[in-house]
This record gives structure tokens, sequence and C-alpha cells, in this order.
């Protein structure tokens, strides 16, 4: 029995009304784009505007391949 890979999505402030359930161990097809990712967790593109992988800073265009930690981010105010 093959296993797909799986990442551990999180994300934070508005987004979290998206999270899946077993968002800790989310499977993914090998090679996913973060922007792929998103439209398949029903975010739209402009609610996402940082991306990190494992605590690095990385971008929609960023691959992933199993085992990442996946932070998303929304546009936070303040001031």
């Amino acid at each position: 029995m093959t296993r797909e890979p799986c990442i551990r999505l999180e994300l934070l402030a508005t987004l979290k009304r998206y999270l899946p359930a077993g968002y800790e161990r989310y499977p993914i097809p090998p090679g996913i784009s973060v922007r792929t990712l998103i439209e398949e967790l029903g975010i739209p593109e402009y609610e996402v505007n940082l991306v990190f992988l494992n605590g690095d800073k990385a971008n929609l265009d960023s691959s992933l391949s199993g085992g990442e930690r996946v932070a998303l981010f929304p546009p936070l105010g303040g001031g």
C-alpha cells in the first residue's frame, strides 16, 4: 500500500476558517504548488499574503514534496 505524502497546514488569523479536517497530516500529490494547494482548500489567492515553508519565506509558486510545514498568513492590518 502506497502512502501519499503529507504536509502540516497552519492557517493563521482569518484563514483559520479554511482549515480542513486532518490538517496536521494533510495528503498532497508530490510536486503540487502552494498556489494549487490554496485553490484546493477554497482560499481566494488575494487572501494569502505570506507563505512560509518550514519557517522559511516562500511564495505561491513553491512546490511541495511532502513533510513540509506550510504556514499561510493573510494581509495584516495595523498601525
